[in-house]
């Protein structure tokens, strides 16, 4: 395995110039949750040059094998995701987005150009492996109910059912030349909450002839908190944040409406729906209790994440024997989401992160922010690290 390292390695200096230029390609022209038809026919295109043979699935998604020696012996997955933000970039580089209002700030485009990279290598060192990887490509990241749903539903993980799968993903909080693991628990569930407080507007002199949904909206808000404070144990990860209030026209005018909009994290799915039954129960009481009403809809987002002790301690050694001990660290747990924890219910999985932040080059915002962007030394370790693994994990 030493000498099939070092080709790896060399397979990969060797493409990081064709790397960046594809990553470059995809940030310059971002497409919106399942509306990736351009970068789809790109990723196919891609592909296709390899000799690889595509399958569509979830609409805008693609589905490529790459069969090393003996190819039943066993198949794993590698993911990456596709889709962008509606955000307006406002990074000044010769590659920023030319769709206006859309922008790769999460960095799928670096996942996607790197898979593409790591299919490549495996391609040109298919005859040094024994098995099947199976690359996912994959829309709609971003947005409810995720892409990887829809893959799972169209079979992305069916005939065989791989033994495990591997996604990568973007990390400006770890120094380029860095690669992030956590076992277990990692990621949290997602679930998105819109409440409509309805009362009965009026002028804001006479208060009194008014059922007031600004005030009614303003308890609800507060006292929800509470079901985070004093019914999730201490010891439990969950978070309830609004971010969007929306009601009335002016100073003087009770609305007859307020709308909320939230999201609700947690990682243990017994408590998250038993925290969404105590949202919908106590914004509907409040709302009566004061002569108002209170729709509820909850929009079910994604699991939570777990990453597989096992798959994660296997390639977490792959990436020690490829970028050295002391650039492989133990990352914390956090309340962000990921749909990739639809195939960590499904199948053993592992999520590792992707050190991208260089501060002496003025790069360190964080993702879902207009000023992202990445390290592209990180693409002379992505490429050849995922084929590593996907080598490593298939040899076990």
């Amino acid at each position: 395995m030493k000498n099939l390292l070092e080709d790896i390695k060399k397979l990969s200096a060797q493409i990081t110039e064709e790397v960046i230029q594809v990553r470059r390609h995809l940030h310059a022209h971002p497409e919106l949750s399942y509306q990736e038809y351009e970068t789809c026919a790109y990723v196919k295109k891609q592909l296709q040059a390899l000799g690889l043979e595509t399958f569509s699935v979830a609409n805008t998604g693609l589905v490529a094998e790459i069969k090393g020696k003996n190819p039943e012996k066993k198949t794993i997955a590698l993911r990456a995701d596709m889709d962008a933000l509606p955000i307006v970039e406002a990074n000044q580089v010769e590659y920023a987005s030319k769709n206006p209002g859309v922008m790769h700030a999460c960095g799928h485009d670096v996942h996607t150009s790197s898979l593409l990279g790591t299919a490549k290598i495996l391609h040109l060192l298919r005859n040094e492996w024994e098995g099947t990887v199976r690359l996912l490509f994959q829309p709609g990241e971003e947005k409810n109910p995720g892409g990887a749903s829809y893959m799972i539903r169209d079979g992305a993980l069916n005939n065989p059912q791989p033994k495990s799968i591997i996604g990568q993903h973007v990390f400006p909080l770890l120094p380029v030349g860095k690669i992030g693991f956590r076992e277990g628990m990692y990621m949290a569930s997602c679930d998105e909450i819109y409440l409509t407080v309805r009362g009965k507007g009026g002028h804001g002199a006479a208060p009194e002839f008014t059922i007031d949904p600004v005030v009614i909206a303003s308890h609800i808000i507060i006292a929800l908190q509470q079901i985070i404070s004093r019914n999730a144990s201490p010891k439990q990860p969950t978070v309830l944040t609004f971010g969007k209030i929306e009601g009335g026209t002016t100073t003087n005018v009770i609305p007859n409406e307020v709308k909320i909009a939230g999201t609700f994290r947690a990682m243990d799915e017994t408590w998250r729906a038993d925290a969404l039954h105590k949202i919908k129960k106590m914004a509907e009481g409040i709302a009566e209790s004061m002569g108002g009403s209170c729709e509820v809809d909850i929009s079910k987002g994604y699991p939570f994440l777990k990453n597989d002790p096992q798959v994660t301690r296997r390639i977490k050694a792959a990436a020690a024997a490829y970028v050295g001990e002391n650039n492989v660290v133990d990352i914390d747990i956090t309340l962000g989401a990921e749909d990739f924890s639809y195939y960590s219910q499904v199948i053993p999985a592992s999520f590792y992160r992707l050190g991208t932040r260089n501060e002496a080059k003025g790069i360190t915002s964080y993702v879902h922010t207009p000023t992202f962007n990445i390290d592209e030394e990180a693409l002379k370790i992505s490429t050849g690290l995922m084929a590593w693994m996907a080598i490593h994990e298939l040899s076990i």
